[in-house]
């Protein structure tokens, strides 16, 4: 399968903030929203291996759900454009007329839309949704919301091996669980995991990623956690607090952080420092998934 540039292994950044400084943490920043302008991130890395098994599997279409405002979505349709698959979107809800930015990418890198009233989306891996899509858009290649799967699993464990600075705790946002669950396979001895739940009630969170380990390792890891304090009202949801972060630390650091999942990591981290959680010396690499491209708060 022929690759667009990708910038891999991405880069790894010191963060050099006083308030951390303060706390005795060290943080670096592992900017994989760098890899490539339209597949930053955890969507390159959970595309990587499905999008193999769908060339394998001889399909010609990528069939995904997602919401309105899906990174992942975004993501299906510039996959599928830069590797010559047609690309359907299911999306949650009604149709958005005009569309939103997130959906107007999709449908310019060619994608196709339909849409699930959300009763029906809550059921949408269930044998009867899925054989009236196969009804309607033939045969297809299902990649599933937010990319996870034992493939992802497998993509996102190839992230630690290109950090080559020792660390003590990875911690990267959590919508699906995916990237957790690939950071925590990949870890060493000594080292841990902590994902940001961007979801309110994401406490189910956890036996999602114990699922996705036992899927693609045979067992789940005990090195890893999912810290459900830092949702902001849930997904794609904020408050002023978290605007009022966003904007300090872009004049702070020149970094627009993307609010719906690594901002809410970011101030997590910050807070969770500020307390006293991570003892005087832990080293911290906090995973930027990708960037803000969309900065207005939806609620």
């Amino acid at each position: 399968m022929s690759v667009p540039a990708l910038l891999l292994p991405s880069p790894v950044e010191v963060l050099d903030d006083e308030r951390l400084d303060a706390a005795g943490v060290r943080l670096l920043l592992k900017r994989d929203d760098l890899i490539h302008p339209d597949l930053p991130g955890n969507k390159w890395r959970k595309l990587k291996y499905n999008l193999e098994a769908a060339r394998t599997a001889g399909a010609s279409k990528l069939l995904t759900f997602g919401g309105a405002y899906s990174n992942h979505v975004r993501a299906v349709a510039a996959a599928g454009a830069l590797f010559g698959f047609e690309t359907i979107g299911v999306i949650r809800g009604e149709a958005y007329d005009p569309l939103n930015p997130s959906l107007q990418f999709a449908v310019d890198h060619g994608m196709r839309l339909t849409y699930l009233d959300r009763q029906t989306y809550r059921r949408k891996t269930d044998r009867e949704v899925t054989d009236r899509l196969h009804a309607e858009f033939g045969d297809f290649y299902l990649v599933p919301e937010g990319g996870s799967n034992a493939l992802a699993v497998r993509g996102c464990a190839e992230m630690v091996g290109e950090i080559t600075e020792g660390f003590d705790v990875v911690c990267c946002g959590v919508g699906t669980g995916g990237t957790l669950a690939g950071l925590a396979a990949g870890l060493g001895p000594g080292q841990r995991a902590l994902g940001f739940s961007s979801l309110k009630g994401g406490g189910f969170l956890s036996d999602d990623v114990a699922a996705l380990q036992r899927d693609a390792l045979g067992e789940a890891t005990v090195n890893w956690q999912v810290e459900t304090g830092y949702h902001f009202g849930g997904y794609a949801k904020s408050t002023p607090e978290l605007g009022a972060f966003v904007d300090d630390f872009l004049g702070r650091h020149g970094l627009r952080l993307d609010w719906v999942y690594v901002a809410k990591m970011m101030y997590g981290i910050y807070d969770l420092a500020a307390k006293g959680e991570f003892p005087v010396g832990t080293r911290i690499v906090a995973v930027i998934t990708g960037p803000d491209f969309d900065t207005q708060a939806r609620s």
